[in-house]
């Protein structure tokens, strides 16, 4: 629902695409794995490559967005991320040659952020420099190896048989065709890497206790590829499908009224929103959104794993006592398009049981047998003590640093931990569902939270966290 109470509805436009994605290494963070440390593994270098759309991030850019122009820059927004996944379409089908692709698609975002500007010109001052946000570049990774993915594996042998050639010889010409990956080179033996996990030491001010809520593990199905934060008022604003628990009625239109009328699936009766991107088998089985928006039209195709286990935790601050949120408080952990944006907000990590002492941030974790795949959210823990969302969804919080302590001018707040277990089978491959251009690399991983506790509930967290208890 927009501010003026009308409902927006954004459709996608492009059609359904599949391309076995890739890897590239980043840097920074909780630890970036770059050796090959699975036996059998190909070496990056001699795999065959990728290529995917890098364009620049128009809303992490902005950092002032008047209410009056939020509805129309919102909209925006959107429309650039639907203009990339359309081009990124027709690369992965071979209907268009990549530079005239990328001069059609710097023509498109090029009215559409004269569009924003516009809109924010006339709420207050017209920003400088957004103009030079249109260009895109190619960007190219190590491809798929078709035998490691079913649809790929098909899509590929179609394309060999109609066209009287071998199907990994096609699959690779064409960059793999069918389910947008993950490579080898996106996994890594767990027991191969080294622990890396620090705690700081608590100051005499530290908050130690901790809140858990328990809101399931979304047995209700609540699945859909909206994005209430970054593209309210947006059908499938996130090219992808998200888990949800807590809050029953979570969507692209959601106001904060309708979500503090809402049921919820936490026991405590928190009607916050938790969610994040799916988890899929890479099997080539037919999920319920095969052909739908955020499903196999935007390249996330095999089967939605179930959650085994959702661990829902405020945390205290070792540097100092925690302060309320304020109810309506929106905060993402991650970055979705940390591939083509680079690692400075890739946050999220994914372990094994038995290893969470060794995190990975740009890596899938092949965990031995007996041990389930785990991700992990840890959310900012500072705020800035007035706002409740800002611009580009992140400034108004902020991490902690090294030592425990918020930047000056931040206050500490309950940090959301989150932990989803998942029972993944014995050698599957699998993959996070992603923006379709992003390729469902591990370091797009992200999480997302609207406080929707009551100020008792809150404050009862307070008390625990800063009281050194243990509450439930």
């Amino acid at each position: 629902m927009s501010k003026n109470g009308h409902k927006r509805r954004l459709r996608p436009t492009h059609k359904a695409l599949a391309l076995v994605g890739a890897l590239v290494l980043g840097g920074g963070g909780v630890v970036i794995v770059t050796q090959q440390a699975s036996a059998g593994q190909d070496s990056a270098r001699s795999a065959p490559v990728t290529a995917t759309i890098d364009c620049p991030d128009v809303g992490d850019t902005l950092r002032d967005v008047p209410e009056q122009a939020r509805s129309e820059v919102d909209d925006n927004l959107a429309q650039l991320d639907a203009q990339v996944a359309d081009a990124y379409a027709k690369l992965a089908s071979g209907r268009a040659r990549a530079d005239a692709l990328l001069a059609g698609l710097k023509e498109q975002r090029g009215a559409t952020i004269g569009r924003l500007t516009d809109a924010l010109g006339r709420a207050s001052v017209r920003p400088e420099g957004l103009a030079a946000l249109g260009t895109c570049t190619m960007k190219q990774a190590p491809a798929a190896d078709p035998a490691d993915d079913p649809a790929a594996a098909a899509a590929a042998a179609a394309d060999a048989g109609s066209a009287g050639g071998n199907a990994p010889d096609v699959a690779a010409r064409k960059g793999g065709a069918g389910s947008g990956g993950p490579a080898r080179s996106d996994f890594v033996a767990i027991n191969t890497v080294r622990p890396n996990v620090r705690t700081p030491a608590p100051s005499s001010r530290a908050s130690t206790g901790s809140l858990t809520v328990n809101c399931g593990r979304n047995e209700n199905r609540h699945l859909n590829p909206d994005n209430v934060i970054v593209a309210p008022g947006v059908g499938n604003g996130a090219h992808h499908m998200h888990d949800y628990v807590g809050n029953k009625t979570t969507d692209a239109f959601s106001t904060n009224n309708s979500l503090a009328a809402a049921g919820t699936t936490c026991t405590n009766g928190d009607q916050s929103t938790y969610y994040w991107p799916v988890l899929r088998l890479r099997d080539g089985r037919a999920e319920q959104d095969a052909k739908a928006p955020g499903g196999g039209q935007d390249a996330n195709v095999g089967t939605i794993l179930k959650p085994k286990q959702v661990t829902t935790e405020f945390k205290g601050s070792p540097a100092d006592k925690v302060t309320a949120m304020p109810r309506f408080l929106r905060i993402i952990t991650g970055d979705a398009k940390a591939f083509t944006n680079g690692t400075a907000n890739a946050n999220a990590s994914w372990s094994c049981t038995g290893f969470e002492n060794r995190q990975l941030k740009d890596k899938y974790p092949v965990c031995p047998k007996g041990s389930d795949v785990v991700r992990t959210f840890s959310f900012q823990s500072c705020w800035d003590g007035r706002n409740t969302d800002s611009a580009n969804h992140r400034t108004h919080v902020a991490f902690a640093g090294n030592n425990g302590a918020c930047p000056a001018g931040f206050k500490a707040i309950p940090q959301l931990v989150q932990r989803i277990v998942y029972g993944v089978p014995a050698g599957a491959r699998f993959a996070v569902d992603s923006f379709p251009e992003q390729l469902h690399k591990p370091v797009t991983d992200h999480g997302d939270f609207i406080n929707v506790m009551s100020d008792a509930l809150m404050a009862n967290a307070v008390r625990c966290i800063n009281g050194a208890r243990a509450c439930r």
